[in-house]
């Protein structure tokens, strides 16, 4: 069978990375980036030893399948373009800038039968997947993501930019619909807050608090998930962590046991495996769209406070 062609659009920061680890990845063939930075891009293709395309019309006839790793206000209308050219596409989150781009795009790749992932890719931690073999019912989940002032992505707020990592997975875990939203968030370097809380009440009974912040002098990314009868306190970015659990003897810890794996690397190669496949990818458009949603509902109730 002919290796899918794979290419990258957009390759700043976060581009590169992917650039990078397909370019590690034998099961397809990494052939062509773009960007709007010509010299950037031909210098990162010279790399690699790949095309640098001239334009996103070059680009589609160079990849059967893509990354697209521009400024959220861009993913609209390069993924509409790509999805109309039956190209598969990883965008990276937020998919789009409000939901009902994110829906028109998870809709035109359902109508057209191509996966749409988006870069959820805390999803792909070996720490999620460790919490979801132990879940049962959650009651209250706590999260915290904390990290130094970024000078990138301050095209959106912390809530857009980091907090809708642990939104998504929230949503996943607890499947449930959200019941009332409080709010409170503070710009501190740009227009958009740069620190933000968020308490989530849902239909059954869970309550979730979550803390985001880019303007922290450590990073920290940590959830910590209590149940009836036990919780668990884990580390995404140490990729560690403990169980507590309460039995007759009395209170039990028990160090969880994570295969440590780089997400990215998880995240793309699972992509490039329902590109080949067709299976649905951990994260569609549909899911990135819900969890936007509720992003956006939380800016505003920050922008209202």
């Amino acid at each position: 069978m002919k290796k899918l062609r794979l290419g990258v659009v957009g390759v700043g920061h976060i581009g590169k990375n992917h650039a990078r680890l397909y370019s590690e990845l034998p099961e397809a063939e990494f052939t062509v980036v773009y960007d709007t930075d010509q010299a950037r891009a031909r210098q990162l293709a010279d790399e690699f030893g790949i095309a640098a395309a001239a334009s996103l019309e070059e680009f589609a006839g160079k990849a059967d399948a893509a990354s697209i790793a521009t400024p959220t206000e861009t993913h609209l209308e390069i993924a509409r373009a790509l999805l109309g050219q039956g190209k598969h596409l990883l965008v990276e989150k937020p998919i789009a800038e409000n939901t009902a781009h994110a829906t028109e795009l998870a809709e035109l790749a359902a109508a057209r039968g191509l996966v749409l992932q988006v870069g959820h890719v805390e999803r792909f931690n070996p720490v999620l997947s460790a919490l979801e073999k132990r879940l049962t019912n959650p009651r209250f989940i706590e999260a915290h993501r904390l990290s130094p002032y970024p000078n990138r992505s301050t095209d959106i707020g912390v809530v857009l930019d980091l907090m809708i990592h642990d939104l998504e997975i929230i949503l996943h875990l607890v499947r449930s619909s959200v019941q009332t939203i409080d709010a409170v968030g503070v710009p501190v370097m740009g227009r958009g807050e740069d620190i933000a809380n968020a308490r989530l009440r849902f239909e059954n009974g869970c309550v979730a608090n979550i803390t985001s912040s880019r303007i922290s002098p450590e990073k920290m990314r940590k959830i910590r998930v209590f149940q009836e009868n036990a919780y668990l306190s884990l580390d995404y970015q140490n990729q560690s962590g403990e169980m507590h659990r309460r039995t007759a003897e009395g209170i039990t810890r028990e160090e969880v046991e994570i295969e440590r794996e780089e997400p990215l690397k998880r995240q793309l190669a699972s992509f490039i495996e329902c590109a080949n496949t067709g299976r649905a990818p951990k994260v569609s458009g549909f899911q990135a769209a819900a969890a936007l949603e509720l992003a956006v509902e939380i800016t505003k109730r920050i922008a209202g406070s």
